[in-house]
């Protein structure tokens, strides 16, 4: 059965399905995590204190077993996980059940101190650039950091595909609204 999405007027084809994308070698996925009240974190907060921090409501928590539910039903059972080091990302990629997590420092929320944004992505970029991405591979991260890849504003649970070409480029197949 082909995959039709509507887009404005305009359809997408099985061709452009970002979940095809995402099977395919080259590709990732860059997920905002999970439904998380609020805007900031508290002043002071700690990544080694998830107390100290916004964190996964309970409709997050059902939510990202969704996203996990919705990425197998689509054909990826397993993949290469990373996540930023908050809680809350890694809450998400943990109650997806894809894989081994592995925290990835360049995919924390840099929102409190915009002076880091431009170093942390090309560092981002170029990690990006040497990763084998031979799996499915998945990035939870934070609304900054999508964006500042995709130039999506992406809700929280949101799926936006990418795909890196042979010159290195990053690049937008798709988006899957939150779960």
């Amino acid at each position: 059965m082909a995959f039709t999405a509507c887009s404005g007027s305009r359809a997408v084809s099985a061709q452009n399905d970002p979940w095809a994308v995402l099977r395919r070698p080259g590709s990732f996925a860059l997920i905002r995590h999970a439904t998380a009240p609020g805007t900031n974190d508290p002043s002071g907060f700690r990544l080694e204190d998830c107390t100290t921090q916004r964190n996964l409501s309970a409709e997050g928590r059902a939510q990202s077993v969704r996203i996990g539910d919705l990425f197998r039903t689509n054909g990826i059972a397993a993949a290469e996980v990373y996540s930023s080091q908050w809680c809350r990302c890694l809450d998400t990629a943990t109650l997806m059940k894809l894989g081994e997590i592995r925290p990835q420092q360049l995919l924390k929320s840099y929102f409190q101190d915009r002076s880091r944004e431009a170093t942390q992505i090309e560092a981002l970029r170029q990690w990006i650039g040497q990763l084998e991405l031979a799996k499915p591979t998945v990035f939870v991260t934070h609304q900054v950091v999508v964006t500042a890849l995709s130039q999506i504003f992406p809700g929280s649970g949101e799926i936006v595909a990418m795909q890196r070409g042979p010159d290195g480029r990053l690049s937008v197949q798709g988006r899957l609204p939150t779960a």
